[in-house]
């Protein structure tokens, strides 16, 4: 029975260390899609001023 319970145990404290993870990975994923889109929005600002300096 003492090996069951330890079991259980190794197993709840995967899943918790994996939860963990898994929390902190999606807050990094949410970040770097904000930093594309904040990329993207500077690209197009480069890309506008580029061609009204090109139309000079």
């Amino acid at each position: 029975m003492a090996t069951t319970h330890e079991g259980r145990s190794d197993i709840t404290v995967a899943i918790v260390a994996l939860s963990a993870e898994a929390a902190e990975l999606q807050t990094r994923v949410t970040e770097l899609g904000q930093e594309l889109v904040d990329v993207d929005r500077r690209m197009k600002a480069v890309s506008a001023a580029l061609h009204r300096l090109s139309s000079i």
